[in-house]
């Protein structure tokens, strides 16, 4: 911890001078950017919203978190396919509807670990569990980026969209790979920049939207009772909160790296029932407009580690950054533009990176395959969430894919024998 705090440029109170400000915090912009738009891109809804939703996120988490936490919020890949699920049940209200439900099953866990503590949540969601339905995330993923990197927008099979998507594609592992410093940490928004001037070579971009797009317009906001009426759907609540369950676990790996980043335990204080309630409250507000769900970024924690200038005004203005720039029309129709070949190419390395890390948790956690139990949780998770399997409960509810290899993960672990219960040293108490 000491040698870590020699180092600080910036602690988490520090108020930085306004030049250093305005600049860290746009350098946190950029780091989340690339991400936190391509979700809503992915899924249909709003890139703007997203814009908005990601900010008024990342300042009430600030708020809850008493300003103790350096933490930037941006749109969850965890969510693509339950949001897409949703949509196709009941249009985007019925997803936001989802949305909050899963926000609130964020509220419901913190307020539990604030009186019994973290233990009990680690055993129901060991690595065994996390590591494969995180690759069901990824793979699930896998032939919707593909078809964005082979096909036009008329279904037709386009060599000029393989050729852009797999430059996007080099152009983000050069960066990531080979550069150091503050390329290294944006390669997303690297490859989408090139990609896109490549597509504005290929002649596939629009520019119509962009020239009729004022420079300060209205997001596509979505707000219940005022645009739409809610309808509350078991079938869509049990496509989302199975994936909420798993995307806890995401968030206390965060914590804990973030943790041994900034040389705090963010676990204790302020607590991570506060961390995860920042986290739901992100995803309820985000709901309430019709942005995504949101995560840690673990790019801006990147952002962190490089500059050491940890200070949660820097975070702040990130925030109030990116909502300005969802107001901008311009900016939005810009995002807008972007042809599929280039997010196909994006989607690719970023869908294969949460399969991978996956596997990561399940190597860090030494998770032994040698053990029947563990093979047969695992085995059962990636079949059922990869092929595809359903549960139809009802005229209207099912449980499908993700959510049902999640459930099924889950009953394993808690019914077959030599369960392996975790022990309270690996959260510092």
């Amino acid at each position: 911890m000491e040698e870590t705090k020699r180092d600080i440029v910036l602690d988490v109170e520090d108020v930085p001078k306004a030049g250093q400000w305005i600049t860290l915090s746009i350098q946190h912009l950029f780091a989340m950017f690339g991400a936190t738009v391509l979700v809503p891109f992915l899924v249909g809804l709003s890139p703007a919203v997203a814009l908005v939703s990601s900010g008024l996120g990342t300042l009430s988490y600030l708020l809850i978190t008493k300003g103790q936490i350096p933490a930037y919020l941006g749109s969850s890949f965890a969510f693509i396919t339950p949001i897409i699920a949703a949509k196709a049940l009941g249009g985007p209200e019925a997803a936001m509807i989802g949305c909050f439900a899963a926000g609130f099953i964020y509220g419901i866990v913190a307020l539990i670990i604030q009186k019994v503590g973290l233990r009990w949540l680690m055993n129901i969601l060991p690595p065994v569990v996390v590591g494969p339905v995180i690759i069901v995330i990824g793979l699930s993923l896998a032939g919707t980026a593909v078809d964005m990197a082979m096909y036009d927008p008329q279904d037709k099979y386009s060599v000029t969209y393989i050729i852009i998507a797999l430059i996007t594609l080099a152009v983000t592992i050069i960066c990531n790979v080979f550069f150091k410093g503050f390329i290294n940490l944006i390669p997303i928004l690297m490859g989408i920049i090139v990609g896109y001037g490549c597509s504005a070579v290929a002649g596939i971009i629009d520019y119509e939207p962009i020239k009729a797009a004022k420079w300060w317009e209205m997001p596509e906001f979505m707000f219940p009772y005022v645009t739409y009426t809610p309808t509350f759907s078991w079938e869509v609540i049990a496509i989302m909160v199975p994936v909420a369950i798993v995307t806890l676990s995401e968030h206390i790996g965060h914590q804990m790296v973030l943790s041994k980043v900034v040389g705090r335990n963010f676990l204790e204080k302020p607590g991570l029932h506060r961390s995860i309630l920042g986290d739901g409250a992100g995803i309820m507000i985000g709901s309430f407009i019709g942005g995504p769900p949101l995560t840690s970024y673990g790019e801006n924690i990147g952002v962190l580690t490089m500059t050491k200038a940890y200070s949660v005004y820097i975070i702040g203005g990130a925030a109030l950054t990116a909502i300005i720039f969802g107001f901008n029309g311009k900016i939005s129709a810009v995002i807008s533009s972007i042809p599929t070949a280039v997010m196909g190419g994006i989607s690719i390395l970023l869908f294969g990176i949460i399969a991978s890390s996956g596997l990561r948790m399940l190597i860090d956690n030494k998770v032994d395959f040698d053990k029947k139990r563990n093979l047969m949780i695992a085995s059962v998770i990636l079949v059922l969430g990869i092929g595809g399997a359903f549960v139809q409960l009802s005229e209207t509810v099912s449980l499908s894919g993700m959510a049902l290899s999640a459930i099924v993960g889950i009953l394993l672990n808690l019914i077959l024998p030599d369960r392996e219960k975790i022990s309270g040293d690996i959260f510092g108490k």
